[in-house]
C-alpha cells in the first residue's frame, strides 16, 4: 500500500510541478519565517533560565519621580539589612555596568569587562569555577575571579590560581577562573571587589544613589515586606529627617519637593531581560514589543502559507477527482483516502522542512546582521519546536484536502460532474478572504512604520553633529574622595584640549558631561520659588553649544570672559522654565543643592536620549562651577573641517596614542550618528516590515491564483457554454473575476480595524509621532485590489481561450 501511495504521488508531482513547486515553496517561505522568529525567542528566553537563583534574586530599583526609575540606590541599607531584614538570605552591592579596563600580567595586556560587586556576587550568579571556589573569590579586595576566556586570553592557560595581575594601579591575585552556563544579564570577563571600600564613604547619604543592589530572599512571599521595611527607611532617614531640617512638616516638605514617599520596586532576576521597567544590567534589556511583533507576524505568515497550501490542494483535486472515484470502486475506504492524501501533506512538508532549514541556513549571517545577534541552528529545544511545527503543519494542511477529496460521489466523478461541498466553498472563499485582510494588514502596516520613521529620521533634532567628532576619554584612575584629584581632570581636559586644537583642520574642541544617544549622566532637583523640579545634570565647556548648533530661545551662552559663567551662572533648557512658570526667567535665581544660582539664558529642546524619550529639565553648568561634574566627562567633541577629515582624524589618532593613552584603542564617532544608532531598531522594523509585506503578498498572490485556478477550472463547462451561446470576452472576464473583488473588499474591511488599533498602539511608545492618516488605507486597498486584477484577470483571460469542444464532448 505504502509503495502504491509513493509511486502515485511520483506520478502526480510529474504532471503537476508547478503547483508542486508553489506548494513546497509557499510553505517553507512561511515555515522559515516562524523559524528566525523562534530562534530570536529562544535567544531572548534563555537569559538567566541557566541561573538556580532566578526566582529568589531581585534588582532593587528605586522610584524616584513619577516619570524617574532609577537601577542604582543608596548604599545606606548595608547596616540595617544585616540586623533588621530577617527576610534576606544575602545581598549585593556591585556596579550594574561594565568597566572596560586594562589588566596586565608581566608583558601581556588587555582590555576587558569588568564588574564591582561584593563577594555574596557568586551567591547571586553561580558561575561554574573550574579553578577556585565561589565562595573565597572575592574574599578581600586584593582578589580577582577571571573567565576561562580571559584567563586564555591572558595567560594562555587556565592554572592561574595565585598570580598577580595589575588592575588600576593595584595588584590582584587571582582567585578563581569561571565559565557562564548560559546567556545571564551580568557576564563579565572579571570580577573584583573594590566597592566595600566605597560603601563606609556612603554610609549615610540617604541622597546619593550610585550602586546596584541584588537581594537574595528565603522566600520570594516576602518580596513585599522587604519593599515596605525599604520604604520605611527612605521615608525615615530621608525625607522625614530633612522636612525637619528644613522645618517643615512631611506634608508641607512633600508639597514643596511635588514629590511623595519613595517608592521601591524588587524585579525577580528572571523578569530582568525581557520585562524589566529599567535597563538596569550590563547586557541590557531585550525589546519585549519587537519579539511580540516578530512572533506574531511570522505566525500570520505561517497561517497564510497554510491557506495557501489547502487553496492549492483544492484546486488540485479536480484533477484526482477520477482517481478517487475508481479507488473507492476498487473498495479503498474513506479513512484509506484520508491517510494516503495526509501522507502527501507528510512528504512536501517534510520537503518543506528541508527548504527551509537551507534558506535559514544561507540567510541567518543577513538576520544575525540585522538584529546585531549571534544566533545558530542548535539545541534539543528548537529540534523539538521544529518537531511542533511539523506535526501541526501536517494535521492543519492535510486534514481538510484530505477530508474533501475523499468525500467526492463516487458516481458522479466517474461522470465528469461531480458536485461540490457548499461549506467546502464557503471555507475556501473564507481562508481566501483572511489571505486578503493578513495582505492588507501588512501593506497598511508597513507604509505606516515607514511614515514613521522617516518623520523620525527628518525631524529637526536641534542639534547639528555632522562634522563633529565624539572621541572616547579615558581619565587617568584617581582617588574619587580626593577633591584635588577631581579638580585637577578639568586641568588635564583643558591641556588635551589646547594640543588638540592646534591639529590642522581642527576647528573647535569642547566637552559636555553627557553623550549623544546616551543622555546625560546625573541628575539633581532644584528649586524656584517653591517649586522642585528633577532636571538632567548637562555640564558643558564654553562653545559646546554654539559648536553642535544648539539653539537659545532668550538669554545668551557661557562666555569665558564672564567670571562668574564658572562660579554662579546656569542655562536652562525650555522643559524646565516650563515648570517653573516664570515669564522673565533672565537674572533670575534657582537653588540647586545649596548652590544659588543664576540664570541667563534659555536653551531650545533638543533630544539627545533617543526618539522614545521625553525631553526632560535640563540644567546647564560649566565644568568648573561644579567641580564633580567632571567625573562624568567621557567624551571629547572635535569639530572638523570637512575639506581636511581624512588627514585630521589620522593625525587625532597619532596623537591620542602618543599623548593620551597607548593601552586603549582611539575610538570616535560622528555625534549625528551617534545618535542615529538610537533609530536602528526603528529602521530595522520599518526594514522587518517591509521584507514580511513582499513574503505576505507573494503568498497572497499564490492563494488567489490557486483558488482563481479552483474555480475557473471548475466552471470551464459553463465558460464554453457561454463562448458557444456568444458571450464575448469582457463579459466573461467581468462575470468570472467579480466575486475576487467583492472577497478583496471584503478582507480589506476586515484588516482596517486591527492595522488601525495595533499601529496605533506602536506608535503611542514615541514621544514624537505621526497621526495616522487616511493614505495608508487607500494606498493599501489600490494595491491589494490592482494585483487581485492582475492575477485574477489574467488566469481568467487564459480559461476564455481554451477550446470549447473539450468540455462540450461529454454532452
Amino acid at each position: 500500500m505504502l509503495k502504491n501511495w509513493i509511486n502515485i504521488f511520483i506520478y502526480h508531482i510529474k504532471n503537476n510541478k508547478f503547483f508542486t513547486a508553489l506548494n513546497v515553496l509557499g510553505l517553507s517561505i512561511g515555515i522559515a519565517g516562524l523559524i528566525f522568529a523562534i530562534l530570536y525567542w529562544n535567544e531572548e528566553q534563555s537569559y538567566n533560565e541557566w541561573n538556580p537563583n532566578k526566582e529568589v534574586v531581585f534588582q532593587s530599583i528605586c522610584q524616584i519621580s513619577p516619570d524617574n526609575f532609577w537601577s542604582t540606590n543608596v548604599s545606606s541599607f548595608e547596616d540595617y539589612f544585616k540586623t533588621d531584614f530577617k527576610e534576606i538570605e544575602s545581598y549585593c552591592y556591585l556596579d550594574n555596568w561594565y568597566a572596560e579596563k586594562l589588566i596586565q600580567y608581566n608583558d601581556k595586556k588587555g582590555i576587558f569587562k569588568i564588574i564591582d560587586a561584593q563577594k555574596t556576587f557568586f551567591e547571586m550568579f553561580p558561575f561554574n569555577f573550574i579553578k577556585g571556589s565561589a565562595k573565597t573569590a572575592l574574599k578581600d579586595k586584593s582578589c580577582i575571579a577571571i573567565s576561562k576566556q580571559m584567563a586564555l586570553n591572558l595567560f594562555g592557560n587556565i592554572d592561574v590560581l595565585g598570580k598577580t595581575v595589575i588592575y588600576t594601579d593595584k595588584k590582584l591575585v587571582v582567585t578563581g577562573v569561571y565559565t557562564i552556563p548560559g546567556k545571564s544579564s551580568l557576564a563579565p570577563e572579571a570580577v573584583v571587589n573594590l566597592i566595600d571600600e566605597k560603601l563606609p564613604t556612603e554610609k549615610d547619604s540617604w541622597g546619593n544613589f550610585n550602586n546596584g543592589l541584588l537581594i537574595k530572599l528565603k522566600n520570594p512571599a516576602d518580596k513585599n515586606k522587604v519593599i515596605a521595611k525599604m520604604e520605611s527607611l527612605l521615608f525615615k532617614n530621608r525625607t522625614a529627617k530633612w522636612a525637619k531640617k528644613e522645618g517643615l512638616t512631611i506634608a508641607e516638605w512633600q508639597k514643596k519637593n511635588g514629590v511623595e514617599n519613595m517608592k521601591i520596586f524588587l524585579e525577580p532576576l528572571k523578569d530582568a531581560r525581557l520585562h524589566s521597567i529599567v535597563d538596569g544590567y550590563a547586557e541590557g534589556k531585550g525589546n519585549y514589543q519587537f519579539l511580540m511583533i516578530m512572533m506574531g507576524l511570522s505566525v500570520l505568515i505561517l497561517i497564510l502559507s497554510l491557506f495557501n497550501y489547502i487553496n492549492l490542494a483544492t484546486a488540485n483535486a479536480i484533477k484526482r477527482a477520477k482517481e478517487v472515484g475508481v479507488r473507492k470502486i476498487l473498495g479503498a475506504s474513506k479513512s484509506n483516502i484520508v491517510l494516503q492524501f495526509i501522507f502527501e501533506t507528510f512528504i512536501i512538508t517534510s520537503f518543506s522542512i528541508l527548504l527551509s532549514l537551507v534558506i535559514v541556513e544561507l540567510s541567518l549571517p543577513f538576520y544575525n546582521n540585522f538584529l546585531e545577534k549571534e544566533l545558530a541552528i542548535h539545541g534539543s529545544q528548537f529540534f523539538v519546536e521544529l518537531g511542533f511545527i511539523f506535526i501541526v503543519t501536517v494535521i492543519l494542511a492535510g486534514i481538510f484536502p484530505a477530508l474533501y477529496i475523499s468525500n467526492f460521489e463516487t458516481l458522479k466523478v466517474l461522470k465528469g460532474n461531480f458536485g461540490r461541498s457548499k461549506s467546502g466553498v464557503w471555507l475556501r472563499n473564507g481562508m481566501l478572504i483572511l489571505q486578503f485582510a493578513i495582505a492588507a494588514f501588512f501593506i497598511i502596516g508597513s507604509y505606516i512604520v515607514y511614515e514613521q520613521v522617516q518623520f523620525l529620521t527628518q525631524r529637526d533634532l536641534g542639534f547639528k553633529g555632522d562634522q563633529v567628532l565624539e572621541i572616547n576619554y579615558r581619565k587617568p584612575y584617581f582617588d574619587p574622595n580626593d577633591q584635588n584629584a577631581v579638580k585637577n581632570l578639568y586641568t588635564r581636559y583643558e591641556t588635551v584640549k589646547q594640543e588638540i586644537s592646534k591639529i590642522k583642520g581642527v576647528s573647535q574642541v569642547s566637552t559636555g558631561a553627557f553623550s549623544f544617544g546616551g543622555g546625560g549622566t546625573s541628575s539633581s532637583t532644584f528649586s524656584y520659588h517653591g517649586i522642585n523640579i528633577q532636571g538632567q545634570n548637562m555640564a558643558v565647556d564654553f562653545g559646546m553649544l554654539e559648536m553642535l548648533k544648539i539653539k537659545l530661545s532668550q538669554g545668551r551662552y557661557f562666555d569665558s570672559r564672564i567670571s562668574s559663567d564658572t562660579i554662579t551662572n546656569i542655562l536652562i533648557n525650555e522643559t524646565a522654565l516650563k515648570l517653573m512658570k516664570e515669564k522673565n526667567p533672565i537674572g533670575k535665581i534657582v537653588k540647586w543643592n545649596e548652590h544659588k544660582l543664576k540664570i541667563i539664558g534659555i536653551v531650545k529642546n533638543f533630544n539627545i536620549w533617543g526618539p522614545k524619550a521625553q525631553i526632560p529639565p535640563m540644567v546647564f553648568f560649566h565644568l568648573k562651577t561644579i567641580s564633580w561634574m567632571n567625573l562624568n566627562v567621557n567624551h571629547i567633541f572635535v569639530k572638523v573641517n570637512p575639506a581636511e577629515m581624512q588627514n585630521t582624524i589620522a593625525d587625532l589618532e597619532k596623537f591620542w596614542k602618543q599623548n593620551i593613552t597607548t593601552d586603549y584603542p582611539f575610538k570616535y564617532d560622528f555625534t549625528d550618528k551617534a545618535y542615529a544608532r538610537n533609530y536602528k531598531e526603528f529602521v530595522n522594523q520599518r526594514n522587518l516590515f517591509s521584507l514580511l509585506n513582499i513574503i505576505v503578498i507573494l503568498i497572497a498572490l499564490f492563494g488567489l491564483f490557486a483558488l482563481a485556478s479552483y474555480s475557473i477550472q471548475s466552471r470551464m463547462k459553463e465558460i464554453a457554454i457561454r463562448k458557444t451561446l456568444g458571450a464575448e470576452t469582457n463579459v466573461l472576464l467581468k462575470e468570472l473575476s467579480k466575486q475576487y473583488i467583492i472577497f478583496c473588499v471584503i478582507g480589506f474591511l476586515i484588516a482596517v480595524f486591527p492595522a488601525y488599533y495595533l499601529l496605533n498602539k506602536w506608535l503611542e511608545d514615541f514621544v514624537f509621532r505621526i497621526d495616522i492618516p487616511i493614505l495608508p488605507f487607500l494606498i493599501g486597498f489600490v494595491a491589494l485590489l490592482s494585483l487581485t486584477l492582475i492575477v485574477v484577470l489574467s488566469r481568467t483571460y487564459q480559461a476564455t481561450k481554451v477550446d470549447v469542444l473539450k468540455y462540450l464532448k461529454y454532452e
